[in-house]
């Protein structure tokens, strides 16, 4: 089962840092993105030209006489591949009314016909190019955007100019034929029914109940049913023309490319697209900033319990400068304390809360917003709104501890030191999430190594005044806020209740906080280091595989492929072969070790102490392992290993850790049957296996019985003799990584020398009744999920495997045709092939689309 995250979602797309702004008259204060209060900032193409953070010169950036502007990079990680981005700066936030979805409707278009490329041959012409249609190619629309996004596999010239080709189609070429338009009428509506979920439908109860006087909260980008079914080949193209101008548009090209040659090929695109005025787009706004001391309730069955506290302020538009990010720096610090905190009190054994979250983000360019987000329990909401509001005043009156500051910087710098040392290695990916904050944001991209530079010369002044007050500078004060109860079950006393627990909240005397000790480490020490008994390397893969005596093996490789990281792959024989008939859910609690510390820490501890190490602990239950998974440094390699070795001689299974995990399995089985998708995940397994308790999802009360007595019983065994072997590759010193593999695991006691078998466990069958199974949901009735699953073999043949995973491209391309292009009755229709490296002769080939209910035949 998937463990599920304490961290509170924030609604905001981010969490932006601005200066408390003076209180203005006691007229009532409308914030309106079209007329903020701002400083007057001078005209410029790119941020950085009035910024005084160095840009990153190994960007090139550049504007066309039409208004276009590109951002190119050249880069070889991975090396011999690309990927090509088109950004318009066309988003919902641009439809007027009766145009609900119009802009979202009109990414569908692109890929429906152009000038020179006819319906139906823009995705043919990629799939032989090697790009999968809705991997490599893809789409989405936001409120203020509209990306288009190709991966190029191979950094081919030829590739490079279809790539720029097609996307100069979609900015300026698109035909709007009236039957592509009635046809993908159909697949926009298809992702509008499949999106129409629970998270959906309380995205928008929050945004309506946050801001009901502004724009967003009725300019979803999926769009609605009405504007949908009215929208007409001419009303598309109308919006298109309007929105798709050069000045909107900017390209991005990162990847293993001649910069020059990629220039060229921008110019010789898009130089012939016709300027056009730019209206200015509306903002997401206004925001009555006196809005203040409402409540609302919001009931949901599938729905955990959440209440939010927020009010808003004006928003301050502070450009991207070494000043203001220091500014920022200090705010976060705040912020993430205060989170220290409230994760502190959610680890506790009876915690009052199961997650709290605290900070502030920008409502579009119209206001900001401070929030205070509890997560509950069902029916413990009052406790833990009261709880987190204690702790939230507390910060505001007696600050930080020199301690809990210096625990942030450490984790900050550590992260500024690691995105310095791999500067020269980062992914196409990484380098495009930088153009993007550029042109979104107006973020500087500077590089990470002068990033560094001025965090030491401005850490000295990182004090635990300088937090407080950047942060009080920037948190609006919540002193009557917005309160919305988002739950299965309805607060007893309603509305009233939730402001009386508010107010009792603050109301009530408050105590000093003491600040957390910080130990030592105390598994650094596992015995005489183990010696090695045999060395050989692979030829052909250059991989160097050592045996210590106690039976523990390392295979390791040096690579440059991502420069100061190290990757590490614990593997203990056991995983899910340990689960029997009779005690199917032996090993369901692994994901949950983690969280249950070790015999002489607990996980809260543990952050303490490993603060600024680049160190994790997670562990899983593969089918015949289990499986700790790392990226570490060269610097923390030993205690990454030392880490590792403490969680499998001496794991605590403290009962915080399975609090967690009673928590999250409330909430899987709350939201189990509230989609069509869920309700499938859900069932197949029992379906497709006879319901062999093994792969089938049992009664809540057998999971929620669970104890970490039991997984001890189950695991311990494994954990202490079974096989165990180490993976490790990256740019680490092969000799240095043995000799600490031999002080941590080559010191362990001996173990099994092979992974077992299993032979006694029953086979994996696959079902042979195959007649039609129905499973219900709760969501919306209009929503189904077709799914056609069939046996095939395990993995054991690879001439086979590829066969099979060709036949899955091969259907998928053809589901895609004809569901989604020709009949427009599915969004995403898929195809898969999983063969089994566990259980032999098993594997399955499935097909699948959500379509409406009427459809199912």
């Amino acid at each position: 089962m998937m463990k599920i995250s304490s961290t509170p979602r924030w609604f905001f797309a981010a969490l932006s840092i601005y200066a408390l702004a003076a209180c203005a008259p006691q007229a009532e204060r409308i914030a309106s993105a079209a007329s903020p209060e701002r400083a007057a900032r001078p005209e410029v193409d790119w941020a950085f030209e009035a910024s005084d953070i160095p840009v990153d010169t190994e960007f090139r950036f550049g504007k066309l006489e039409n208004g276009m502007r590109y951002v190119i990079r050249q880069n070889a990680t991975p090396k011999g591949t690309a990927l090509v981005r088109l950004g318009v700066a066309a988003g919902s936030l641009d439809e007027k009314d009766g145009e609900e979805g119009y802009a979202h409707f009109v990414e569908h278009m692109a890929f429906n016909g152009s000038k020179n490329v006819p319906e139906g041959e823009m995705v043919r012409l990629l799939e032989r190019d090697g790009l999968a249609f809705g991997a490599d190619t893809n789409a989405s629309t936001g409120f203020e955007r509209t990306t288009y996004k190709l991966d190029l596999p191979r950094n081919d010239l030829t590739l490079l100019d279809t790539a720029l080709m097609l996307m100069r189609e979609t900015a300026g070429r698109l035909t709007f034929a009236p039957e592509s338009v009635a046809r993908e009428r159909g697949v926009v509506l298809s992702e509008l029914r499949d999106r129409s979920t629970f998270s959906l439908k309380n995205s928008i109860d929050t945004a309506k109940f946050s801001h009901p006087d502004a724009l967003y909260p009725k300019r979803f980008p999926i769009g609605t049913t009405e504007a949908l079914n009215a929208a007409t080949a001419q009303t598309l193209k109308a919006f298109w023309e309007r929105e798709y101008i050069p000045a909107h548009a900017v390209v991005i090209v990162v990847g293993d490319f001649d910069p020059d040659l990629v220039e060229a090929g921008i110019v010789k695109h898009f130089s012939d697209w016709e300027a056009r005025p730019a209206d200015p787009q509306p903002g997401g706004g206004p925001v009555n900033l006196d809005d203040a001391g409402r409540t609302h309730i919001f009931i949901d069955p599938a729905q955990p319990e959440r209440i939010t506290a927020f009010q808003h302020g004006p928003f301050l538009d502070e450009p991207d400068t070494v000043a203001q990010r220091q500014e920022n720096l200090l705010r976060s610090i705040g912020y993430d304390i205060v989170n220290r905190r409230f994760q502190r009190a959610a680890r506790q054994p009876s915690p009052p809360f199961r997650g709290a979250g605290f900070g502030t983000g920008d409502v579009f360019k119209a206001a900001r917003s401070t929030r205070l987000i509890v997560d509950t329990s069902d029916r413990k909401w009052r406790y833990g709104l009261i709880s987190a509001v204690q702790e939230y005043r507390r910060a505001l009156q007696y600050g930080f501890s020199d301690s809990e500051v210096a625990e942030q910087v450490a984790n900050i710098r550590t992260s500024i030191i690691n995105g310095a040392a791999s500067a020269e290695t980062r992914s196409h990916h990484a380098l495009a999430g930088a153009a993007w904050r550029l042109i979104e944001d107006e973020q500087v991209p500077s590089d990470p190594r002068t990033v560094l530079q001025r965090f030491e010369e401005f850490a000295p002044d990182i004090t635990t005044q300088a937090v407080l007050a950047a942060l009080k500078r920037e948190a609006v004060v919540l002193d009557n806020p917005l309160l919305r109860f988002r739950g299965r079950y309805a607060p007893e006393g309603g509305e009233n209740a939730i402001r009386e627990a508010w107010n009792e909240a603050m109301r009530q005397t408050l105590v000093r906080p003491q600040d957390a000790s910080n130990d030592a480490f105390a598994y650094t020490d596992f015995g005489p280091a183990g010696e090695v008994v045999a060395d050989k390397r692979e030829p052909a893969l250059g991989i160097r595989t050592v045996r210590f005596g106690n039976g523990v093996i390392l295979n390791l490789k040096h690579t440059d492929l991502e420069k100061d990281r190290i990757r590490v792959k614990l593997s203990i024989d056991g995983g899910r072969k340990l689960n029997s008939m009779a005690n199917p859910l032996a090993t369901e609690l692994v994901p949950y070790l983690g969280e249950g510390g070790l015999g002489q820490h607990s996980e809260d501890d543990l952050q303490t102490i490993l603060a600024g190490r680049t160190v994790s602990n997670g562990m899983k239950a593969g089918d015949e392992t289990f499986v700790a998974n790392a990226r570490t440094t060269p610097r923390d390699l030993e205690l990454q290993l030392q880490l590792m070795a403490a969680y499998i001689t001496d794991p605590g299974y403290r009962r915080e850790g399975l609090e967690r995990y009673r928590q999250d399995i409330n909430r899987y089985f709350a939201q189990l049957d509230a989609t069509p998708a869920s309700a499938l995940r859900g069932g197949i397994g029992g379906i497709i296996s006879d319901k062999d308790p093994r792969f089938t999802t049992l009664p809540p009360d057998a999971y929620r019985k669970l104890t970490f007595a039991d997984l001890s019983q189950a695991i311990s065994d494994r954990l202490a003799r079974g096989a165990l072997e180490i993976g490790m590759t990256g740019d680490l010193d092969e000799d240095r990584a043995i000799a600490l593999v031999a002080r941590t695991f080559g010191a362990l006691p001996t173990r099994e020398a092979t992974f077992r078998s299993y032979d006694e466990q029953p086979a994996r069958i696959f079902s042979a009744d195959r007649s039609q199974r129905i499973l219900r949901h709760t969501g919306q009735s209009d929503q189904a999920l077709l799914r056609l699953t069939w046996p095939t073999r395990d993995d054991s043949d690879p001439i086979e495997a590829m066969k099979l995973e060709l036949l899955e491209r091969v259907v998928r391309v053809a589901l895609t045709e004809k569901l989604r292009e020709a009949l427009g009755k599915a969004y995403s229709p898929s195809a898969s092939s999983s063969l089994s490296r566990s259980w032999q002769g098993y594997g399955t080939f499935g097909i699948a689309a959500s379509v409406a209910q009427n459809d199912v035949v």
